[in-house]
């Protein structure tokens, strides 16, 4: 069986590295995962593409809203966030899940996170609709959302009603300035380095979050995370959400439990060989 990660540009995806462990750790030898560099455009014609031999499909972003009119269910909790990550192939049936959402709240439970009492969410792309719905399962029913431009969160403000989650948005150049107390816990959904103005406030002594989760998985650590982990926040690092909602699409596409220590160990050994090399 065939399974695959799109997305544009994909070369870097650790996704390959960590499906292949999990099938070599169960003996699937039949399985292969690979990725495919795949636009918005092209998404229909793979998809279409994709006959008896195909498992599923991983998504990366824009192709988890774009996949949406192409499938012919989709689970509750992508509809609710506005976006599929995962398609799994039933006969000549397209079936779609939101598995991000799942990734993060295992990846909070992990560290110890489980029942924060604020928070506040850096961004408001498809990876922070996941995060509302992630902080939503964790009885939260307000958030804030810090973007630079507060119409980019018409998105979200949509995803958030449908959740039943109240949301405020607030500008990002003021977090972290000492103006407010900080939330309990901080998720950045920024790319790498965006957040990095942080890292100055939190070592020029203004009190970190209690816990601080970021999405980047590489580079590693970002300057968030060490400037939160020397502050004394519990940080959960983007790897963690990867491995988490990997294995979630694992079992979907396979019908097994996924075997997250042997898929934790060679991703962790991938990002090793690739920081060595840099």
């Amino acid at each position: 069986m065939k399974a695959a990660v799109l997305g544009s540009p994909i070369a870097h995806s650790l996704s390959p590295v960590l499906h292949q462990a999990g099938y070599a750790a169960l003996g699937l030898a039949d399985w292969s995962y690979t990725a495919i560099e795949c636009a918005e455009p092209g998404l229909p014609a793979l998809i279409a593409s994709c006959g008896p031999g195909w498992a599923g499909l991983s998504l990366t972003m824009p192709l988890k809203r774009a996949v949406l009119p192409l499938l012919d269910t989709v689970d509750p909790v992508a509809a609710d966030t506005g976006g599929a990550n995962t398609v799994v192939f039933d006969g000549d049936r397209r079936h779609g899940y939101n598995t991000d959402v799942a990734g993060m709240v295992a990846a909070l439970a992990e560290a110890g996170v489980t029942t924060p009492k604020s928070a506040v969410i850096l961004g408001a792309g498809a990876t922070a609709c996941s995060a509302v719905a992630a902080l939503r399962d964790l009885g939260l029913a307000t958030v804030t959302v810090a973007v630079r431009d507060p119409a980019r969160a018409a998105l979200l403000r949509e995803v958030a009603g449908r959740l039943g989650v109240e949301v405020t948005v607030a500008p990002l150049a003021d977090q972290g300035d000492g103006s407010l107390p900080p939330p309990d816990l901080l998720i950045s959904t920024v790319p790498a380095g965006a957040a990095d103005f942080l890292a100055g406030h939190y070592r020029a002594g203004v009190p970190a979050p209690a816990g601080v989760f970021d999405v980047v998985y590489a580079p590693w650590p970002t300057e968030l995370a060490q400037a939160a982990q020397a502050a004394g926040a519990t940080v959960v690092g983007g790897f963690e959400l990867l491995l988490h909602q990997a294995g979630g699409q694992f079992e979907l596409m396979t019908g097994h439990p996924a075997p997250l220590a042997s898929m934790r160990a060679a991703g962790r050994a991938e990002l090793d060989r690739r920081s060595a090399t840099v």
